[in-house]
């Protein structure tokens, strides 16, 4: 008996938003169980920088900017991969902004530039690239939703609200797009350290998530690759529609001391 495989050699995958934070990580981790990657995002300096690294690993990558406020760059990055590799076979969906502000005056600008970006722009990557994945009969498509998709959080709402919608999103394309072979999955991330958060998690709002998490400790990014490895692979053929939380343990818990 053959057992469905981990290893994605053979595979090639896009990640939109996949220059830092966990776009990159994930985007060198598919790279690394050795698929070739595209990682996108908007500014190209940094783009060259993951696609040198893709490269370094003995992968194919590309070197193409793209915002997924914009249908026709998401477009272009589809027609690049295509002609790079052939067939596109992972979409991985990491663009993602937030804003922490007390609701009551939250301004609507940045409400619809948060739900435009995290919410609209993941539909958006899911259209382009979903249509590809549906006339090939094969797809693997990875968004990336929050805790905030189950579980409230101080003073984020419009970000709580884009990711409990990416959820429902992902469900909804499982729902549609399953029997036609592609396959829609989300990974939702507890809190892992980063740059961007280092004096949050520092301050006394991260002790509070620190003693909320059973495991006792913040994730380490590369502890999403695993995750998204299986999603993204042979292994994950009868998985769909389900939102993989890595959390260490935050939503199965409730007191811890």
């Amino acid at each position: 008996m053959k057992f469905p495989s981990l290893d994605l050699h053979g595979k090639s995958a896009v990640v939109v938003g996949g220059t830092s934070g966990i776009g990159r990580v994930l985007a060198l981790g598919l790279a690394d169980a050795g698929a070739d990657v595209a990682a996108s995002a908007r500014r190209l300096a940094q783009v060259e920088i993951v696609a040198a690294e893709i490269e370094s690993l003995g992968r194919r990558s590309i070197r193409v900017t793209s915002d997924v406020a914009e249908r026709a760059s998401l477009e272009q990055l589809l027609a690049a991969a295509l002609a790079a590799f052939g067939k596109v076979d992972i979409l991985v969906n990491c663009a993602g902004i937030i804003k922490r502000a007390p609701t009551l005056d939250f301004p609507e600008k940045e409400w619809r530039e948060i739900l435009d970006t995290n919410l609209t722009g993941t539909l958006r990557a899911c259209q382009v690239f979903g249509r590809h994945m549906l006339e090939r009969g094969y797809g693997r498509i990875i968004n990336i939703a929050s805790l905030n998709s189950f579980v409230s959080l101080m003073e984020v709402a419009a970000y709580a609200a884009s990711k409990a919608g990416v959820a429902a999103l992902t469900k909804s394309l499982a729902v549609e797009w399953s029997k036609r072979g592609v396959l829609v999955n989300a990974i939702a991330p507890g809190v892992f350290r980063t740059d961007l958060n280092a004096k949050l998690l520092d301050s006394p709002r991260g002790a509070e998530l620190l003693v909320r998490t059973p495991m006792g400790r913040f994730g380490q990014l590369e502890e999403l690759i695993g995750a998204a490895v299986y999603l993204a692979s042979d292994a994950a053929s009868f998985t769909t529609g389900q939102i993989l939380v890595v959390d260490g343990g935050i939503l199965a818990s409730g007191v811890n001391q």
